[in-house]
This record gives structure tokens, C-alpha cells and sequence, in this order.
């Protein structure tokens, strides 16, 4: 680990590498490496969490750089895992308890730390990820043998699955073979290719003699735990559990009771696969910041109460025309998810008001940026300034956008140009420089563009409209397609008639002022008479992010006339050729 300070701790017949970052007079954050890794698995997140506390790594025994019990058989029981964490928490920070956090056989073992009495008072807070408690587990079990429903059954063979590895780790002497001999060899690629995870030191050279030594870990304690789990097996610490989605190893449901345990749970959930330290560490390292600074100030939850708050809670999330509408919706019910957000404008006043609100709603930080989407120099500036200040966005919502009516004989170049710049420009200039930054951290992240159902629906009305969302769908589509492979989700949220103020700031080509504004009343009163809200366009937004969605059509008519231009083309086209009502 780059920069660190090493240090070596005598415990139980072993000697434990500890590399040490950060000021020792700040918060002790101790980092516990799974398997088959060392504690180069947290060279990304060490590093960012360094900037705010004393952060601790150590090589587990028998791994990396510390040594092996001898014999190795007993020589890795989860009460021999507590002395040595014992040890390394009364070496690096004797006065003050420590904030653990570990991943996979990091976690497992974490769990017995923070569940046994004798650790109480040593551990202030647990981070867990992709590593459940043995004792929780067996119970787990338990409860689906006891009561064996489809569901339940379901279950517990949906986990066998993923846990195939675990009854090959039990077999005498061909786990060591595979890892000191081919195994050890593609493991890199294998990570790479699986779960894009990048190199740089990782793993180490030790890595065969760490995977040998290390499946005793499995041996010396899965069966009996999960034999005879402890019933006294609750945490008393608060726990903050980070869930990847895309775990090949563990279900989502192994943790459905989990508060009866950790009666202080906080939830966190995130797209990506098992090792998540390497392939998410930015927000990893946001969570455990968040959830170890609550923790000090005396605060045990972290997370905001609003809906998929599991899912948003610290991530960056940049919303362009926020000033209102759909725009200021959507950036307020991810501030009540927990997000940081961005509240973009060219109305300064309108998006300071939105980021004001957002806070109050719950965000975790608001800020308000200026900024027309259709000055392509103008959101490069943007881009720098928010990557410089806040980080890379997570999520993007591409929202700005501008009405125009009348038919294409009488919609002039300039008119064209207007409706372009701001529906389709401002959308590819959103994307091509944030969506760049997104690709280049290598971290995933999602990019919603909001194209009403004028992008499927052709209309004689509303043909520059019409044109500008069509090819904002179109690109939405070809992103997602380019994207998928770094992790990038792209979605079309395409809603239908919403009670929003722009359509009484519409244009109508070919008409006079007092015309235009006549048609602006009936059609704000057309939209007024659907009803339908834009937080109802915003929770539809989230929503899609969450399940990764290519195209959501929001409204029964933008439902319908999406699936008219699927099934019935043909259809749809008739009904464009009707004159609507003047």
C-alpha cells in the first residue's frame, strides 16, 4: 500500500503486517481484507478515507506479508481471528475504539468481532460487504429447514448455487494444488474479465500462497458454525451493510432478518459484483465516510428516510433544468434519498431555490450551478468545475428542454435551432462530457434522458418537437448499448402530458402574440386537466435507475402511444394526420 507506514504486531504464534495512513490523532478506521486477497485489496479506498481519518489495513493471518499459524489445521478459528484483531486495535489506537470495516472473510469474521463481549467498547461502527455472519447464517438456514415453503426452498437453493466454491474449498489438497499451479496464474485475468476489476499492485504475488493458506478460514469454521450458531450472536455496534447487487456468491435475501441482529442497521445497495472495494471504491469510501462521521457525532443512522435511500444515499447526482417542473422534482426526491445534488439552471435564482429546498428535503449537500446546457463551452466549464469540486457524478438527468408547436412549414431555421440546441444539444453535450468522466473513473454510474412521448408519437403540431426527443431516444439507446460494458446505464424516461410550466412558456410557429398567448392558455390547460405531477415523472426517474431501464414511458397516453409505435406504426400514423382542435 502506497505511502503507508508498516508496522509488525506479535499475536497468538503469528506476526501481523499493519500498514498504517493518515493522521493517528483522527478516528481509526481498520480495514479487513477477505478471501483470497491480502490488504492490497483496499489500496483504492485507503487512500480516500486517509483524507478524513487514521485508517488501519492488515494482512489477516497467513496472508500477505504476516505469517502463518503452524499447523495451519486450527490455526484460523474465528477466536483466533478476534485475538489478532484484539491486537491490532490495541497497537494502533489504545485509547479510542476503532470503526471496522471488511469485505467478504473480512466481514465474516468482522461479525464475530462485533457480536462477542469481549471486543465491547474496542469497536465504535461496522461496515459489512459481501460477507455475512456464520451464527446469522446457520439461523438462516434454520428457519427455512424448520419451515420449508416453495419460497423458502427457493431460497436456500438459489444460495447453494452461489456457494459452490465453499464445498470445493472443503476438499483435501486439491484447493491448494489449483491455487499454487493454474488457478493462481489466471486469477488476475479472471477478476479483470468478471467483475472489471482494474490491476495496479492487485493482486499481489502472494496471491497462491494466500489462497493456500487461506481456505482453513472455510475449514476450521464453516461447518461447525453453521452446525451450531450461536444464539447470542447480536451486534452492539451499529452496522451499516453494503449490498452489491451483482454478488455471483451471495443472495440479497441472506440479510432479509438481518435487524433482529443489528438492531442499528443502516442499508446500502449498489450495481456492481462482489469486489466492490476494487471496483467502487469512490463510493465505498463516501458510505464509510458518511456512516463513521454520524457515528462520532453521536448520530446512528445515517441514511435519509425517503424511498431507495439505500440505493442514493451520498451519491452525486447532477440534475439539468432543476429550476422547476420535472427538473426541480427530480432533484428533490433524490435529496430525500440521501443524494449530494446538483441543481443545474440557466436560472440562477430558480436552481439557488431548488438546492435550498433539496437540503431541507434531506440531501446530504445541495448546491446550486448556473449553467445554459445549450453553450456547449459552458457546460465544459460546468463539467470542470463540478468534477473539480464535488467528484464525478453518479447519476446524470438530462432534463432541460423547450416547447415548440406549429407545423414544419411554418417553423423557421431559427426555431429549429432554438428547439435543437436546448432538446438535443443540451442532452449530447450532458452526456459527452459527463458521460465521459463517468467512463474514464471506471466506477459505473447511470445517465437519464427525459424524452416526452413526442419521441415515439409523430405529430403534423409538433414536428420540431417531435424530431428532437426522437433522436434524444435514439441516442439514449446507442449509449446504452456503447455504456453497458463499463457499467453505465442509460434510460429514456419519456412522459406524457404533465402539469409543468413549460407550456406556458411554449413557442407556436407561424402565429401571432396574441395568438401564441392564447394558445399557451388552452394548452397549460390541457396539461392542468391531465393531472398528472412531475413527482410522479421524478419517482418513475429513480425508479428506472434503480432497475436499470432502457425506455420508461410515464402516463397511460405516453404508454399507449409507445406501445402503438411498436405493435401498430401504422396507427399512429393515422391519428398524425389528424388536425387537432384550434
Amino acid at each position: 500500500m502506497r505511502d503507508a507506514r508498516e508496522r509488525r504486531v506479535r499475536t497468538g504464534g503469528v506476526e501481523l503486517c499493519v500498514a498504517e495512513l493518515g493522521d493517528p490523532g483522527r478516528p481509526t478506521v481498520v480495514l479487513v481484507h477477505g478471501y483470497p486477497d491480502s490488504k492490497e485489496v483496499w489500496s483504492q479506498v485507503a487512500p480516500r478515507l486517509a483524507e478524513s481519518f487514521h485508517v488501519v489495513a492488515y494482512d489477516v493471518r497467513g496472508h500477505g506479508r504476516s505469517t502463518a499459524p503452524r499447523p495451519l489445521r486450527g490455526g484460523f478459528t474465528l477466536e483466533k481471528l478476534t485475538d489478532d484483531f484484539l491486537a491490532v486495535a490495541d497497537a494502533v489506537s489504545p485509547d479510542r475504539p476503532v470503526h471496522l470495516v471488511g469485505h467478504d472473510w473480512g466481514s465474516v469474521q468482522s461479525w464475530e468481532f462485533v457480536t462477542v463481549g469481549r471486543t465491547a467498547g474496542r469497536i465504535a461502527s461496522f461496515t459489512s460487504m459481501s460477507g455475512p455472519s456464520l451464527d446469522h447464517f446457520g439461523h438462516w438456514i434454520g428457519r427455512r429447514l424448520r419451515r420449508p415453503t416453495p419460497r423458502r426452498v427457493g431460497q436456500l437453493l438459489g444460495q447453494g448455487a452461489k456457494s459452490w466454491y465453499v464445498y470445493l474449498l472443503h476438499a483435501p489438497l486439491l484447493p491448494e494444488l489449483a491455487w499454487r499451479g493454474p488457478l493462481g496464474r489466471v486469477w488476475p485475468r479472471i477478476l479483470e474479465r468478471v467483475e472489471k476489476v482494474s490491476g495496479d499492485g492487485y493482486p499481489t504475488s502472494s496471491l497462491p500462497s494466500d489462497a493456500a493458506h487461506g481456505v482453513w478460514l472455510y475449514r476450521d469454521n464453516v461447518r461447525p458454525r453453521l452446525r451450531s450458531p450461536r444464539a447470542d450472536a447480536y451486534a452492539h455496534v451499529p452496522v451499516q451493510l453494503v449490498t452489491p447487487l451483482g454478488d455471483a456468491f451471495l443472495s440479497e435475501r441472506l440479510h432479509d432478518d438481518l435487524e433482529q441482529w443489528a438492531p442499528r442497521l443502516t442499508r446500502r445497495t449498489l450495481p456492481a459484483g462482489h469486489w466492490v472495494p476494487r471496483s467502487r471504491p469512490d463510493q465505498l469510501a463516501t458510505w464509510i465516510t458518511d456512516f463513521v462521521t454520524s457515528v462520532e457525532a453521536g448520530r446512528t443512522e445515517v441514511a435519509a428516510a425517503g424511498r431507495y435511500a439505500d440505493r442514493f444515499g451520498g451519491q452525486l447526482v447532477l440534475v439539468t433544468g432543476a429550476g422547476g417542473g420535472i427538473g426541480r422534482a427530480t432533484a428533490l426526491a433524490f435529496a430525500e434519498a440521501g443524494a449530494r445534488v446538483l441543481a443545474v439552471d440557466r436560472d440562477a435564482g430558480a436552481a439557488a431555490r431548488t438546492a435550498e429546498e433539496a437540503r431541507r428535503r434531506g440531501a446530504v449537500a445541495a448546491w446550486a450551478e448556473p449553467a445554459d446546457v445549450c453553450d456547449e463551452r459552458a457546460v465544459e466549464r460546468l463539467a470542470e468545475r463540478v468534477t473539480s469540486a464535488y467528484g464525478v457524478v453518479d447519476v446524470l438527468v438530462n432534463n432541460a428542454g423547450a416547447g415548440l408547436g406549429g407545423s414544419f412549414l411554418d417553423t423557421t431555421p431559427e426555431d429549429w435551432r432554438r428547439v435543437l440546441d436546448v432538446s438535443l444539444w443540451g442532452v449530447i453535450h450532458g452526456c459527452r462530457l459527463f458521460g465521459r468522466r463517468m467512463a474514464e473513473r471506471g466506477q459505473g454510474g447511470h445517465i437519464v434522458n427525459v424524452a416526452p412521448a413526442a419521441a415515439f408519437r409523430p405529430s403534423r403540431a409538433l414536428p420540431a418537437s417531435s424530431t428532437s426527443k426522437a433522436a434524444v431516444l435514439t441516442l439514449s439507446e446507442c449509449l446504452r448499448a456503447e455504456l453497458a460494458g463499463r457499467g453505465i446505464g442509460v434510460t429514456a424516461v419519456c412522459p406524457g402530458l404533465v402539469d409543468t410550466g413549460i407550456a406556458s412558456t411554449a413557442r407556436f410557429a407561424g402565429t401571432d402574440a396574441e395568438e401564441e398567448r392564447r394558445l399557451r392558455k388552452r394548452a397549460a390547460r390541457r396539461h392542468g386537466l391531465r393531472g398528472c405531477p412531475p413527482e410522479k415523472v421524478a419517482a418513475a426517474i429513480l425508479r428506472a435507475v434503480v432497475r436499470d431501464e432502457a425506455v420508461v414511458p410515464v402516463t397511460p397516453e405516453a404508454r399507449g402511444a409507445y406501445a402503438l409505435s411498436r405493435w401498430m406504426p401504422g396507427a399512429l400514423r393515422r391519428i398524425a394526420r389528424v388536425k387537432p382542435p384550434v
